[in-house]
């Protein structure tokens, strides 16, 4: 009768226990939102996006475990500018990374006052009023300078120094993104001047401006060209090699990853380290740093890399003292 009296007390007790209400289960925040907006395609910014996500493990982040990333390609569309970065404001995401592209960095600069912003650019970032100052941007921005048209003067000599007989040379510059485009072109009429050379400027957002901006330099006799360090460019590496080899023309470009794919000669910073840096502002940021606070970051190795087989084809011979760079 005890036992039985027992086992009515425990069964009554885990009914009753199965009709209490379940204990509210404690709800997972949710995840900071990194908005990255770049200019390139999603296909050739594979070691890009590797880097930036290397550096921002360095800091305790990875996507999809403890921070999301909302990704928007512009494709060399700056025109969707406005609609892409509203679409990240809108969302209130946590920073704006901007990867590439000074029009770009700008425009989010213009559309928030509050949101951090981390950019790399290759214009100068003071000159074009997106910060205050290098060692205190001040406000809501930061990033990596890498002086794509700082270095353009000197990607102009060495095109020089590897073609002495040229007395004409072209720049070609995307005008959808102008504030890098203008920035660039100064920089490069300088240094033809100095040289005496003839500068023919084309422009170029689309393929087949691509395609009649060679077709004048072969109408106007150009001997020579300097590719503008726009980010969009590099997804059109293959076309331009292509044009370039089939106009023979000697051509020098500002990022070093095309030379792999048969770009002549190239003079610029190596992708990985700004990427990384990129990365771990990003992280820094999220952690509660104030971009305001974070000096810009200058870069300062610089690499010339020279496709042989692209000389040879060409019928170039590599002087000596670029060989020995």
């Amino acid at each position: 009768m005890l036992n039985m009296r027992r086992r009515e007390f425990i069964a009554l007790l885990g009914g009753a226990a199965a009709a209490w209400p379940a204990a509210p289960r404690a709800e997972r925040a949710p995840l900071p939102v990194i908005g990255y907006l770049s200019a390139r395609t999603a296909e050739d910014s594979g070691e890009v996006l590797a880097e930036f996500r290397r550096g921002l493990a360095e800091t305790g982040f990875v996507e999809g475990h403890n921070v999301a990333i909302e990704y928007r390609w512009l494709v060399g569309r700056y025109d969707l500018l406005p609609e892409f970065i509203g679409d990240l404001v809108r969302r209130q995401v946590s920073v704006i990374v901007i990867p590439s592209g000074s029009t770009s960095a700008l425009a989010a600069k213009a559309a928030t006052q509050t949101i951090p912003i981390v950019f790399n650019i290759g214009s100068d970032p003071v000159a074009i009023g997106l910060v205050a100052s290098l060692s205190h941007p001040g406000k809501n921005a930061t990033g990596i300078g890498m002086l794509q048209t700082a270095v353009a003067a000197k990607r102009v000599e060495l095109l020089r120094e590897l073609v002495p007989t040229a007395g004409s040379i072209a720049l070609l510059v995307n005008p959808a993104n102008p504030v890098f485009a203008n920035s660039e072109a100064k920089q490069v009429q300088e240094a033809a001047r100095v040289l005496g050379l003839k500068l023919l400027v084309l422009n170029a957002s689309t393929p087949s401006e691509m395609d009649a901006a060679f077709a004048t330099m072969v109408q106007q006799r150009t001997e020579a060209l300097v590719v503008g360090g726009e980010a969009f460019y590099i997804s059109r590496t293959a076309q331009l090699v292509t044009l370039a080899a089939r106009h023979a023309m000697p051509a020098i470009y500002a990022w070093l990853e095309q030379a792999a794919a048969g770009a002549l000669m190239c003079y610029g910073a190596p992708v990985a380290n700004t990427q990384r840096s990129l990365g771990i502002y990003t992280g820094r940021i999220l952690k509660g740093e104030k971009p305001g606070d974070l000096p810009v970051q200058q870069v300062t190795k610089l690499q010339l890399i020279i496709n042989l087989t692209t000389a040879k084809a060409l019928g170039l011979e590599i002087p000596s003292p670029l060989l020995a760079r």
